[in-house]
């Protein structure tokens, strides 16, 4: 399985903290300055009294069930997920493992209707359930940004939430469901001190905003600057948000992407369906204009969200991608490559 790299591994307890919870129902202007100060403090935070309905998340939780608990035979005609498509263990193509099996789709209605085939003996009703999965997902991941937006005060308030509107954008959903541990004793103990299965390894999403939601089981940590790991106790009426690699450049850093990862320890099985909002393919990701000055220059070079999943898929789910787009990073390697010619 694929383990956290070494300097963020520690021995001791993770740390219990609380975790900042934003109410939508507050009026606009102090939701807009709450939801920035969690982006800017945290890199995550939980949304509560959201507009997403329960049916609606209910719906897509029963479809999920109803597929995993399938024979494994059954579930691989669904795979194997390149990228898109059922999988298990095996996270991306350079060797990261995990305790999870997970369906990965792309958000375009007709992508989903070809793969709700080899899902589900009904891939009319698959299709039409993660359907009004996405389009709840979407809007409240816009809302959140649209909101984001103003608090960072940015000419265009739809600067970020266009990106994830755009018709062609990239956006995916993923659902994860993590087996049951099978030694309760040892995976209790391990999960107090932190250790144990890893069900998806430490990473920080790549995309603009992720939008989590998952049962009743805990699992997923996020990681602290001083390194140290937060539990994050399930809410299954409430969303996590976390900020994406995308997001950090597009705010010149003021935004951090958070690294995250998901334990499977509990004796009981976990689901989460996560949506993750990206721009399109071509889309260009720069520092905004109004985050760049004299006193804070840019730190990253215009790059195609294309150029950056080209990135992303050549490395290991651990690595920080995203430095290799700093201008510093460029400029060395420009230099490198005078010097060769």
């Amino acid at each position: 399985m694929v383990m956290p790299s070494q300097s963020r591994i520690r021995t001791k307890k993770t740390r219990a903290v609380g975790i900042p919870a934003v109410d939508l129902s507050l009026g606009r202007p102090e939701l807009s300055e709450l939801i920035l100060r969690a982006s800017e403090e945290h890199g995550f935070f939980k949304i509560t009294n959201h507009s997403v309905p329960k049916r609606t998340v209910s719906r897509l939780e029963e479809e999920a069930a109803e597929f995993f608990v399938k024979p494994m035979s059954e579930k691989q005609q669904a795979g194997p997920a390149a990228p898109f498509g059922y999988g298990c263990k095996n996270i991306g193509p350079n060797g990261d493992m995990g305790e999870l099996e997970y369906l990965l789709l792309h958000s375009d209605p007709i992508s989903i209707a070809e793969r709700s085939t080899t899902i589900c003996s009904d891939p009319s009703n698959f299709s039409s359930v993660v359907n009004d999965y996405i389009g709840s997902a979407r809007q409240l991941t816009c809302v959140i940004l649209d909101l984001l937006a103003e608090g960072l005060w940015l000419s265009d308030k739809y600067a970020l939430s266009g990106l994830v509107r755009d018709r062609q954008s990239d956006s995916l959903l993923r659902i994860n469901h993590y087996p049951p541990a099978k030694d309760v004793k040892n995976s209790g103990r391990d999960r107090d001190r932190g250790s144990g299965r890893v069900g998806f390894g430490e990473h920080s999403d790549p995309q603009i905003l992720t939008l989590l939601w998952s049962n009743d089981v805990e699992g997923l940590q996020m990681c602290q600057h001083d390194g140290l790991w937060i539990p994050v106790p399930p809410d299954p009426n409430a969303f996590y948000v976390m900020v994406g690699d995308a997001l950090q450049a597009l705010t010149n850093g003021r935004l951090k992407s958070v690294r995250h990862r998901a334990m499977a320890n509990s004796p009981k099985p976990r689901l989460s369906m996560v949506y993750f909002g990206a721009p399109r393919l071509n889309a260009w990701i720069s520092p905004l204009p109004e985050l760049v000055s004299p006193q804070s220059p840019a730190l990253y070079r215009p790059f195609t969200w294309g150029e950056y999943k080209k990135a992303m898929y050549s490395l290991r789910l651990s690595d920080s991608r995203l430095d290799l787009f700093k201008i510093q990073s460029s400029n060395k390697i420009a230099s490198r490559i005078d010097c060769i010619v």
